[in-house]
């Protein structure tokens, strides 16, 4: 997944915090109820931590009670995109920066209408732009 935001190994580990980078470029994940936006009812965008692409917007969140921020849908269709996770005995669908690649979360089908889908991220990944 090539985008404006190719780096080395190297110059994302000089870039994130460990946290971060484990998240975003390993696939780890935080853990549930520890996330700095877990909670927030801030109103803004949330951006990626590693490129600074738009991803999510605070209207779209809800409190999906996962311990992990969850919105309904990305600020533009284009702005995430899905693989296929087969990690840990699950099938599941990991939702990827479309810019640089960084690992989010996952995306389920059990989110509000109209879209019906819980794209359930991590904390870390994101940058939130506040409203002013």
């Amino acid at each position: 997944m090539a985008g404006k935001a190719d780096k080395t190994d190297a110059e994302w580990r000089a870039t994130l915090t460990p946290e971060q980078y484990r998240v975003c470029r390993q696939k780890g994940t935080e853990r549930a109820f520890t996330g700095e936006y877990h909670d927030c009812k801030d109103a803004g965008v949330y951006h990626c931590v590693c490129c600074g692409a738009k991803l999510f917007a605070s209207d779209t969140k809800f409190d999906s009670g996962t311990g992990w921020p969850s919105f309904s849908a990305p600020v533009e269709s284009k702005s995430v995109a899905a693989e296929e996770d087969r990690s840990l005995f699950m099938r599941r669908t990991e939702v990827l920066c479309s810019n640089c690649g960084a690992h989010l979360g996952h995306v389920f089908d059990d989110g509000p209408a109209p879209t019906h889908q819980r794209y359930c991220i991590n904390s870390v990944a994101l940058d939130l732009k506040r409203k002013k």
